[in-house]
């Protein structure tokens, strides 16, 4: 176990981009690079796919005030989510990657409030499970030094909601898998409707294998299978 432990944190150190998922089979991306998270944009949607980044203990906490407005994002065609397409809407700007992990830098915030990185999201999801998870994995990164995520919308196999001119699709669901190499490798994975804010978070637990069956990705692709295969299949909240 201790052989395993330690190729495992060595393995870490020297591949930077765990997080990142494997290329998307069906549907379309764009890969956007940002100073604290990569996107994959689906330009048909005008939403992203995901979201990944890595979040370290440095990078949970700072100074930097949240960033006023919301931007659209000229690096993607149009049409492309707009302001005026939330106005009205009856929708919050759901971030991927939230203001709160971005506090350390002034170009992450601002990155941060791309409508790139974010997705209509119910007003009560957004400040209350959504929420809470977020500011676990703050926790996390702090208690353990750093921890790698991915988050993004969930589709079902339906007609969907859009916003505004631009058409912004409207998400059924948001998942959300959170891993930690340090100590026993372990993952855990969220799927939350756009509708529960309510709720206790411990209640939309799921393995990252259930999360990669109802969205179709292939999370942590870089991990060597033998951990891989082995954290991706258990999600015990008890060991984070």
């Amino acid at each position: 176990r201790f052989t395993i432990l330690s190729l495992c944190s060595c393995w870490a150190q020297t591949n930077k981009r765990i997080e990142v998922p494997a290329p998307i089979k069906d549907g379309r991306e764009m890969i956007l690079k940002r100073t604290a998270y990569t996107v994959s944009y689906n330009p048909d949607l005008k939403i992203p796919n995901w979201v990944a980044w890595h979040l370290t203990a440095e990078h949970a906490d700072g100074e930097v005030k949240r960033f006023n407005g919301y931007l659209e994002d000229e690096d993607v065609p149009e049409p492309r989510a707009t302001q005026e397409d939330y106005k009205g809407s009856g929708w919050s700007h759901g971030h991927l990657c939230p203001a709160g992990d971005n506090k350390w830098d002034k170009q992450a915030m601002k990155e941060s409030f791309l409508l790139t990185n974010m997705c209509p999201q119910d007003r009560g999801l957004n400040s209350g499970v959504w929420n809470r998870i977020e500011m676990d994995c703050r926790k996390w990164a702090k208690k353990y030094g750093d921890v790698y995520i991915v988050c993004g919308p969930v589709l079902l196999n339906r007609e969907h909601e859009t916003i505004g001119k631009s058409k912004v699709v409207v998400p059924e669901a948001f998942f959300k898998v959170i891993l930690c190499l340090h100590g026993k490798p372990k993952a855990i994975g969220y799927v939350v409707r756009n509708n529960e804010g309510k709720k206790k978070k411990d209640q939309f637990i799921n393995t990252v294998d259930e999360v990669e069956r109802i969205t179709g990705y292939d999370f942590f692709p870089a991990l060597p299978d033998s951990i891989e295969d082995v954290v991706e299949a258990e999600a015990d909240i008890s060991e984070w």
